[in-house]
């Protein structure tokens, strides 16, 4: 959104306190100041794991690091950021007796729509005294980390999240571009992580090579929503998972701490999304994909990608003599689809079904 004067002239700057009012009052945990000045740190890192292939084909801000770094590309004449936090941990469902894929906690409730009303309400209080402002969330133009690091938010965990001190990770993070001149932090938060090393080691797939660096071509989070197949190598490690994965934010002491002095809120609007039948979703046609869960990112728009981290995740969870398993996979190791079949025939040898994947075409089963 754009709003208030082009020339970031002489209205009056609202406060931290007021801009942290507005915020709070339409549902954001913190608020923050940053300058809007080039995230020239970020943009050297970006550019030389992307040069390392740590990003793993990923797009999103390693695209074009120069933009995602410079917020003043995002709106001409910014001076700082507001950076908003807005917590989405909420407590666990039971899941269901017959096979389901487990969705991360981000991904189960649109919950950047609740942090951009948050963003968008802090917007319009700057723009009723005349400031142009720009919001951004989940968007390529902005690294979003960074910018609520600036803005005195939190630290930088060695699993590469944000922690806010007191609260942990379980957050989405955006911000508010704008050409008024407002306060900054008086500095980043110190780093709370100590030697703790939880996070790297509980990852399933070693995906964390070093103290806040994340290797894409290991992280289950990006494989699940990369095109392709499923690396054969990372297909046990997925385990029931169909969409992220939350294991190192689950080890992190914060987040644990976090949660025995402020318990997670009921959650039952979003338990339909923690978990997803898996023959269900193998039978529904693509419309009916979408239409369940097209927030999602899917590579290319193309539901056969669910498909095949739901075929992965039945490997691993189901049961060879389950009638309904078993008819499944027989469709998909006869289909047309190659990397499906290719899927479905290694699920079917995992679950000890040789006789199902014996169906497939020549050389389709790769261990």
């Amino acid at each position: 959104m754009g709003a208030g004067r082009d020339d970031g002239g002489m209205g009056q700057v609202p406060s931290l306190n007021e801009l942290r009012a507005a915020g709070a009052a339409a549902g954001l945990d913190a608020v923050g100041v940053a300058p809007a000045a080039p995230f020239t740190g970020t943009r050297r890192h970006l550019e030389e794991r992307r040069a390392q292939g740590l990003h793993g084909g990923m797009q999103f801000t390693y695209r074009n690091p120069e933009r995602s770094t410079t917020p003043e590309r995002a709106l001409p004449g910014a001076r700082s950021l507001v950076v908003g936090a807005h917590r989405y941990r909420r407590a666990d469902p039971e899941p269901p007796g017959a096979p389901a894929g487990r969705v991360a906690r981000y991904a189960r409730h649109d919950h950047y729509a609740d942090l951009r009303a948050g963003l968008a309400a802090v917007a319009r209080r700057l723009a009723e005294d005349g400031w142009r402002t720009r919001v951004l969330a989940d968007d390529n133009a902005l690294v979003d980390r960074e910018a609520a690091h600036r803005a005195g938010l939190g630290w930088y965990g060695k699993n590469a999240n944000l922690l806010l001190p007191g609260a942990g990770s379980w957050f989405v993070l955006g911000s508010v571009v704008t050409d008024a001149p407002l306060t900054p932090a008086p500095g980043p938060v110190p780093d709370g992580c100590g030697s703790c090393r939880r996070c790297i080691d509980a990852c399933p797939t070693g995906a964390i090579v070093a103290p806040g660096v994340v290797d894409a071509r290991r992280c289950l989070a990006w494989l699940v929503q990369a095109p392709g197949d499923f690396p054969v190598e990372h297909r046990a490690a997925l385990g029931d998972r169909i969409y992220g994965c939350d294991d190192c934010q689950e080890v992190c002491p914060p987040n644990r701490t976090a949660d025995r002095h402020r318990p997670p809120e009921p959650a039952p609007s979003e338990a339909g999304e923690a978990w997803v039948p898996l023959i269900e979703l193998l039978e529904a046609g693509d419309d009916e994909l979408l239409a369940a869960h097209g927030r999602w990112y899917i590579p290319r728009r193309d539901p056969r990608y669910l498909r095949r981290n739901a075929l992965v995740a039945l490997g691993n969870s189901g049961a060879g003599d389950d009638p309904d398993v078993g008819r499944v996979l027989a469709r998909y190791v006869g289909g047309a689809d190659s990397m499906l079949a290719e899927h479905a025939a290694w699920a079917a040898e995992r679950l000890g079904r040789p006789d199902l994947a014996a169906e497939a075409p020549a050389g389709t089963v790769r261990r």
